[in-house]
């Protein structure tokens, strides 16, 4: 998958432990599972107490792979010390909470109509645990959890307690009938939220934000944003994105074929159109790295979600006065979600066509977005494993990367070590182990990986169903009403074979439609040998 492809328009295994260190030590100890982080961890209460999310994920200092001070001179990762995206709020009903899991911890999202703000709440009623993404917001605005009635406040405080008698005491005021309420901010249309819920990190936006891209927000520009869940990791996430190279190959059929680039002595060439690529790596440090591009694009990874840039030349100073210089972005939040699986939100800033989105569906865009992410999946699936077969702290080795195409990669993997000692930091207990391989379709699926998630496919699947039942209708009542009429009201010849064929029209319209629906909503497989 490449950034700049998901512009276009539409055109049994076991189990695998991430560190093979983690396999020795699980043959020495069976009754020991890896878990990560190794600290103890309690369940939070309320926001009072310390919650789930305040739980530090950092595994014991061991020393760099390169040796000696590497990670002193700049320091450790701090994944809790950061600010990660939700969802487009474009994408989020106001009316109902929606539940996610970011960085192993399970997290609800719901609209608070008395501030007019969105809150993110640990997913789990304090009364029995139940998840309050399943719930609903009451006719007073509060988020009510639907297995005993519980109601919360946007500070997390419960509210009312149905069972609980009227002139009793008053049991919803303790502080254990509250749920972990984390600091949340809508910033270029995305809902953010910060991991951690104690009092000291309320005021967190005073002090650190999330990164700001000013495009999404300039008005000359339009947008659009997308998310998709993925059965691939974090960290192959990040790096795919980084991979250029990839693209004429990887996605070959799903776009143009690109622009050979001069390189003085080749005298082979293939219809993939691949070649030479320069990178540069700049200003890396343990908050990520910038990339110029030899064109005059750049592209910027701030740790551990935002990766963005353009591949076109920047706007200089005091240039476009006359005329404004074409400009279009891509920007990806990578969200690590558990081992061997992630999401990835993105937006598209543009300043060029912008009368499309007037014309053209966000839905639209997505289908050929989705088939772009689709077409590398079980690729990307398999890699991981092979990896963790390896040891991913041992990516350096196993892997032959010559050529400056995988310089961001490099880039990436290298801070991905010296930072983070190759593991992503969960905010919750993890078992540091790889979900089996499972079919291709269940891999690729989108209905649950996208559909259910983006508010433009659903509306358009549910429209496209009811119109498919509509045709299907039709066909049979254009059939019923010949035979009912007998010959009676339609006697000629030239009149029945127009109204058979409009029966046989409606009925091959819904078979194709419904064809339509499975391929762009649920499942299409992608064979890389017919391409």
């Amino acid at each position: 998958m490449d950034p700049l492809s998901l512009l276009i328009l539409p055109r049994a295994r076991p189990s695998l432990p991430l560190r093979t260190a983690a396999n020795n030590a699980a043959r020495a100890s069976p009754s020991a599972a890896r878990l990560a982080p190794a600290r103890r961890w309690r369940r939070p209460r309320a926001r009072l107490s310390s919650p789930v999310s305040a739980v530090a994920a950092e595994a014991p200092p061991s020393p760099s792979p390169s040796g000696g001070g590497e990670e002193d001179s700049e320091g450790r990762f701090d994944w809790l010390d950061q600010w990660y995206p939700f969802a487009p709020v474009c994408d989020l009903d106001p009316g109902a909470p929606h539940g996610k899991t970011v960085l192993g911890l399970r997290v609800v999202a719901w609209y608070d109509r008395a501030v007019d703000e969105w809150r993110v709440f640990d997913d789990a009623c304090p009364h029995r645990l139940a998840p309050l993404s399943e719930g609903r917001i009451d006719d007073k605005g509060r988020l009510q959890c639907v297995y005993h009635g519980w109601c919360f406040d946007g500070r997390g405080s419960c509210q009312f307690i149905p069972q609980a008698p009227a002139l009793g005491p008053p049991v919803h005021k303790n502080s254990k009938a509250c749920v972990a309420s984390y600091p949340s901010v809508v910033q270029n249309n995305i809902l953010w939220f910060y991991p951690r819920a104690d009092a000291e990190h309320r005021d967190v936006l005073e002090r650190k934000r999330p990164p700001f891209i000013p495009e999404i927000d300039d008005p000359s520009f339009v947008t659009v944003y997308g998310i998709r869940d993925l059965s691939y990791g974090y960290d192959v996430l990040v790096e795919n994105l980084m991979d250029p190279a990839h693209v004429p190959y990887a996605h070959k059929g799903l776009m143009g074929k690109l622009r050979k680039k001069e390189d003085p002595g080749r005298v082979e060439f293939d219809i993939e159109g691949g070649g030479p690529m320069k990178m540069k790596i700049e200003e890396a440090n343990v908050n990520g790295f910038l990339s110029p591009q030899e064109n005059g694009g750049y592209f910027r990874y701030e740790a551990p979600c935002t990766f963005y840039g353009s591949p076109l030349p920047k706007e200089a100073k005091g240039e476009g006065k006359k005329k404004k210089k074409p400009q279009f972005m891509l920007v990806f939040m990578c969200i690590p979600v558990a081992p061997g699986k992630s999401r990835v939100i993105w937006a598209f800033p543009r300043n060029v066509g912008v009368w499309l989105d007037k014309i053209i569906p966000r839905w639209y865009y997505h289908i050929g977005q989705n088939a772009i992410l689709d077409s590398d999946i079980y690729l990307l699936h398999i890699e991981e494993r092979n990896f963790a077969a390896a040891g991913v702290e041992n990516w350096q080795k196993a892997v032959y990367v010559p050529t400056q195409s995988d310089n961001m990669v490099i880039a990436f993997r290298n801070w991905f070590r010296k930072h983070c000692k190759s593991q992503v930091g969960w905010a919750v207990p993890t078992v540091d182990q790889l979900p089996a391989t499972t079919t291709k379709d269940k891999l690729m699926e989108r209905y649950w990986s996208h559909v259910a998630q983006c508010r433009s496919c659903s509306t358009a699947l549910k429209a496209m169903k009811a119109l498919e039942v509509a045709l299907q209708v039709a066909a049979v009542a254009v059939v019923g009403f010949l035979a009912i009429a007998k010959g009676a009201l339609v006697t000629s010849v030239v009149h029945k074979s127009a109204i058979v064929s409009l029966a046989v029209l409606c009925f091959a319209a819904s078979r194709w439609l419904a064809n339509f629906i499975e391929k762009n909503f649920y499942f299409q497989d992608y064979v890389h040998a017919y391409k």
